[in-house]
C-alpha cells in the first residue's frame, strides 16, 4: 500500500563493470500501485500525482496486470524527444488546465522495476528475479506504457550514455543483479553528462541562514541579440566560502537595480520578454525570490550536465573565476549541443 519510498542512486564518475544497465529518464520518479479498479501514482516524496496525469490512470488500469506495485517514470515525448519542461506543466493548480494539457501532450510511463504482483511481494527477491517477472507481466505491452531496455554489456551502456542524450535522456543507471529493493536507500549509481561553460556573474541570493553568506550565485549568456538572459544558478560551498564569498563580491554590488539587465525582474510581463531570476513558479511555494545584483563584470566556469531549452537543467557546480575572459564572450555558442537520437530507439523500438 502506498506510500512507498523509491530506491535511489548516487552518482559516480564512469560507468562500472559487471552490473545491469538501464537509461536514466528525465521525468518525474513514480511508483504505480493498481489494485483492480484502483490506480494510485506515488511520487518520490510520497505525494499523489494521479491529479495531475489522468490520462495515465486510464492507460495503465487498461494495460497493467490487476494487482501490481510498479516503479518507473513519468515522461513526455514531445517531437522525438523528452520534454520535461512540457511535463512540469502538468503540475498546475487548475483541473481544467491540467485536463487540456492530458490531452494536447498526453504522458507515458517507463516501467523499470517490479515491487509486488498479485499476492507476491517481491522487494526482497534479487533484482535479476524481479526484471524476469516484470518483463512477463508487461509482455505485449503498448503505449504510452513502456518496459524499459536493460543491458549486461558495458559498452553498449556506453554507447547508450553518448547516443541516448540527443532523445533527452539524463545518462545511464547501474544496478547490482543481486540487488533487493531497498526504500530510499541510494544503492544504485547513476552517471550523468557533465560538461563546463563559462557565465556571467549577474546576481546572487544570500543564504537563508546566514544573510552574511552567499546561497547562491545567479548566472547568465548572452544571446543573438545581445540580451543577457538567466539560465541558473550555482550553490554548493562550504559553509566558510559562503561568507568569503559575500566580502570578495561586495565590490559588484548594485545599490539599485537600474541600468543592470535584470531590473525588471519584479515584472511578470519582463519575464515574457526574456529570461531573468525570481519569476513566479508553481514550484517556488511562497519562497522569497529576491536577490542581488551585481555588475555584470565577473566569468566563472561551472560543470552542468545538460540543458533545459535555453537553461541549465539543474543545478551547476562551481569550478573557478575566469579572469581571462569578457563577459560579453559568454554566449549560447559555446554550449555543446547532443546529437538528435530517435526517442522510440532509445525506448526499445516500440
Amino acid at each position: 500500500m502506498p506510500p512507498v519510498k523509491p530506491m535511489l542512486a548516487k552518482p559516480v564518475a564512469s560507468i562500472p563493470p559487471g552490473m545491469r544497465y538501464e537509461a536514466k529518464w528525465d521525468g518525474f520518479r513514480c511508483l504505480v500501485f493498481r489494485d483492480g479498479d484502483e490506480v494510485e501514482l506515488g511520487s518520490r516524496t510520497g505525494k499523489s500525482l494521479l491529479r495531475y496525469f489522468p490520462e495515465l490512470a486510464d492507460a495503465l488500469r487498461e494495460r497493467l496486470p490487476e494487482r501490481c506495485v510498479l516503479d518507473g517514470e513519468i515522461v513526455l515525448p514531445t517531437a522525438g524527444r523528452l520534454d520535461f519542461e512540457a511535463l512540469q506543466q502538468r503540475i498546475h493548480p487548475a483541473a481544467s488546465r491540467v485536463r487540456l494539457l492530458a490531452e494536447r501532450t498526453p504522458a507515458s510511463f517507463v516501467a523499470f522495476d517490479l515491487l509486488a504482483l498479485g499476492e507476491a511481494r517481491l522487494m526482497e527477491e534479487p533484482l535479476s528475479e524481479r526484471r524476469r517477472r516484470l518483463t512477463g507481466a508487461l509482455k505485449g505491452t503498448r503505449p504510452p506504457l513502456y518496459l524499459a531496455p536493460v543491458t549486461e554489456d558495458r559498452d553498449e551502456a556506453r554507447e547508450w550514455f553518448a547516443q541516448y542524450e540527443g532523445a533527452g535522456l539524463d545518462g545511464v543507471v547501474a544496478k547490482r543483479p543481486e540487488l533487493p529493493y531497498r526504500p530510499g536507500e541510494r544503492v544504485m549509481l547513476k552517471i550523468k553528462h557533465e560538461r563546463t561553460a563559462d557565465c556571467v556573474l549577474a546576481g546572487l541570493r544570500p543564504h537563508r541562514a546566514d544573510r552574511e553568506a552567499v546561497g547562491s550565485l545567479l548566472l547568465g549568456l548572452y544571446d543573438a541579440t545581445g540580451a543577457l538572459q538567466y539560465v541558473g544558478a550555482s550553490s554548493s560551498f562550504p559553509a566558510a566560502r559562503r561568507r568569503e564569498l559575500m566580502g570578495e563580491l561586495a565590490p559588484l554590488r548594485m545599490a539599485r537595480p537600474e541600468g543592470h539587465p535584470w531590473a525588471r525582474w519584479e515584472e511578470e510581463a519582463a519575464h515574457e520578454e526574456g529570461r531573468m531570476p525570481g519569476a513566479p513558479s508553481r514550484w517556488s511555494g511562497g519562497k522569497d525570490a529576491s536577490w542581488i545584483p551585481l555588475r555584470p563584470e565577473r566569468v566563472c566556469e561551472v560543470a552542468y550536465d545538460h540543458m533545459e531549452g535555453d537553461r541549465f537543467r539543474h543545478t551547476v557546480l562551481f569550478r573557478r573565476w575566469r579572469v581571462d575572459r569578457e563577459p560579453r564572450s559568454c554566449t549560447y555558442e559555446q554550449l555543446e549541443q547532443p546529437v538528435r537520437y530517435d526517442l522510440e530507439a532509445a525506448l526499445g523500438g516500440r
